[in-house]
């Protein structure tokens, strides 16, 4: 050590290269702007006027979340342009299912040593997502924490915060035996079971930088780092009109553990799994894993990203709107009397199951 004083940058953190990358995120964060936030970044704290989003009573949701160890993907494969929109997906999600509409965003960025391109990267996808999410990012932190991430590794956690009229908070309250359960699509794998995904890509050897076995036309990486479907701007009209009595976004757990959370006591989901063909990507993981068919459905989405329960005469109706607003839409199953729970059932060949089979999960 020389004779002349300590300084930060010695101990590994660039006080220049925090201020240069947000100087380059702030037109990011400015294009996210909308009603009742103005997106400017730089103060302590982000500010919210509820009145000019056009609120006149309501609650305040939040919901916070991470993106799990498709991270690690992420930064082993050079992937960093969707995992932003993960990161909002998983939090904008939770809060539709419950009415809201999703206000803002904070995100919190954390690595050993800041490299403003990958962080760059990364924030550009946050605000992307906030964009289809319909919500501002206004503000987030950006640690650089030498000796606590390897090199090259980074962290990121999300938060957002949604408002809902008193009058529509979706509690589920009003489900009940007949109602229908409408699928939709997910877009694959979305944040969930990539603890599973990697211990089979390093198993089985996989090469990700080559065409996928399944779809020749697409990298098995990026099958694999497809952001997650972001429901909120198909759903939201139909929540604010009352059309919608439950929503359960289909995250770690499956459908069988999603879905009874949104129910009333006395009611039971049932859902089929031969009321829509499981994505080639699920197939190829099962397959690979020889997964058993209730692993499955209790680890990743199978296809089903959120789930959508609807009194049965609107459920044509609701469905219609959903395909309308650019979701693919499955009738998967029913709600029947029961102990608060669901069960997922499929014949022999769905799933790749050698004979019929039946998951239940009791809530």
């Amino acid at each position: 050590m020389s004779e002349s004083g300590y300084t930060y940058e010695q101990a590994g953190v660039s006080i220049a290269a925090g201020n240069a990358l947000v100087r380059a995120i702030a037109p990011l964060a400015r294009a996210t702007r909308r009603k009742g936030a103005d997106a400017d970044l730089g103060g302590f704290g982000g500010f919210f006027d509820l009145k000019a989003a056009g609120f006149t009573d309501p609650l305040l949701v939040a919901a916070n979340d991470g993106v799990g160890t498709k991270l690690k993907l992420a930064i082993e494969h050079d992937r960093h342009d969707g995992v932003g929109i993960d990161l909002v997906a998983m939090c904008a999600n939770d809060l539709i299912v419950q009415g809201a509409e999703p206000l803002f965003f904070l995100d919190y960025y954390a690595s050993g040593k800041l490299d403003a391109a990958v962080a760059e990267r990364v924030i550009a996808s946050i605000a992307e997502g906030c964009r289809i999410a319909g919500c501002a990012l206004i503000g987030g932190e950006t640690a650089e924490m030498p000796g606590m991430y390897a090199d090259g590794d980074y962290d990121l956690a999300g938060f957002c915060v949604g408002a809902v009229e008193r009058d529509r908070v979706l509690t589920g309250a009003q489900i009940s035996t007949g109602d229908v359960v409408l699928g939709l699509a997910s877009s694959g794998v979305h944040s969930n079971g990539f603890s599973l995904v990697r211990r089979l890509a390093a198993d089985k050897g996989w090469r990700l930088d080559r065409p996928a076995l399944f779809d020749s036309d697409v990298l098995l990486i990026e099958a694999l780092m497809a952001p997650t479907r972001i429901y909120v701007k198909s759903l939201l009209p139909l929540v604010t009109a009352g059309r919608i009595k439950g929503l359960a976004h289909i995250t770690g757990g499956g459908l069988l553990e999603n879905i009874p959370r949104v129910l009333p006591a006395g009611t039971h989901a049932r859902i089929d799994a031969d009321a829509w063909a499981q994505p080639r990507l699920m197939a190829f993981l099962q397959a690979q894993g020889a997964i058993e068919p209730e692993e499955m459905a209790r680890t990743f989405n199978c296809g089903i990203g959120m789930a959508v329960i609807v009194a049965a005469d609107q459920a044509e109706a609701v469905a219609a709107d959903l395909s309308a607003a650019g979701e693919q839409v499955f009738r998967i199953g029913a709600i029947e009397a029961g102990e608060r729970g669901c069960t997922v059932t499929g014949s022999a060949e769905t799933w790749s199951a050698r004979a019929p089979w039946t998951a239940t999960h009791h809530q």
